[in-house]
């Protein structure tokens, strides 16, 4: 049976999405929207922990985000391609949670896979609207689905956002969510190799920017995406002022 959710984030690894948008979705969730999160591959290649090490860290980071569900669709970590093959396993996904807006990898970061997702995933949201694709799950067939919007959070880079999101009563939700991946981020009593990513000037980053992209919206805290399409307000309520 087809779902229905608000959100649908997608990343191309686990942990992407809680970096990228973690304190929207916690946000989100307390307004009574519904999330689910997506994960493209399993970080299979990353160069600390194990892939299972990072099913388990995902699980406990959905929990404290509060995300209904969340799946790894097993893709191939480091060698995302723009294929048909690709796009089907994501347009039974769309499909499946039949999401408003989709939430997705940065259009130009630091990993390949991050912006090579973004654009995977663009389009696969395209062709989840196009009735002659036919797809099915478990041996029912699929009605079609396209989200009103596509969202990209940002991450390595410092990419100018187009707009933000006041996160500043959910950043230690967020903070706890990345936490949850011990094995990828700063911990001084580790033994394994360190990464750019498992600094503590890295997990600090993660606070400072927030900070700055809430300094030059007036709040404390925010999170930044850019948009796919010109983004129209039916009035000025929702601005922070």
């Amino acid at each position: 049976m087809n779902k229905k959710f608000d959100i649908l984030a997608i990343g191309a690894h686990p942990d992407d999405v809680e970096l990228g948008c973690g304190g929207t979705l916690a946000k989100l969730i307390s307004e009574g929207k519904t999330c689910a999160i997506l994960d493209l591959t399993r970080g299979e290649l990353g160069t600390r922990g194990t892939d299972q090490t990072r099913k388990e860290e995902a699980t406990d980071a959905a929990k404290i985000l509060g995300i209904a569900e969340r799946e790894n669709l097993g893709l191939k970590d480091g060698f995302l391609v723009n294929s048909e093959e690709y796009q089907l396993e994501i347009v039974r996904m769309i499909r499946k949670y039949r999401p408003e807006i989709v939430l997705a990898n940065a259009i130009d970061d630091r990993h390949p896979d991050h912006a090579k997702a973004a654009k995977l995933v663009s389009d696969s949201c395209f062709l989840a609207g196009l009735r002659k694709i036919e797809t099915s799950m478990d041996g029912i067939n699929q009605e079609v689905w396209r989200p009103k919007q596509i969202f990209h959070y940002i991450q390595w880079k410092n990419i100018v956002p187009e707009f933000v999101i006041d996160i500043s009563e959910y950043l230690d939700v967020k903070l706890k969510a990345c936490a949850a991946y011990k094995t990828q981020f700063y911990d001084p009593d580790s033994k394994e190799p360190v990464t750019p990513i498992a600094t503590k000037d890295f997990f600090e980053s993660l606070t400072y920017r927030a900070q700055d992209l809430g300094r030059l919206s007036g709040v404390a805290y925010a999170e930044g995406f850019t948009s796919e399409k010109l983004v129209a307000m039916k009035n000025f309520d929702g601005i922070v002022l």
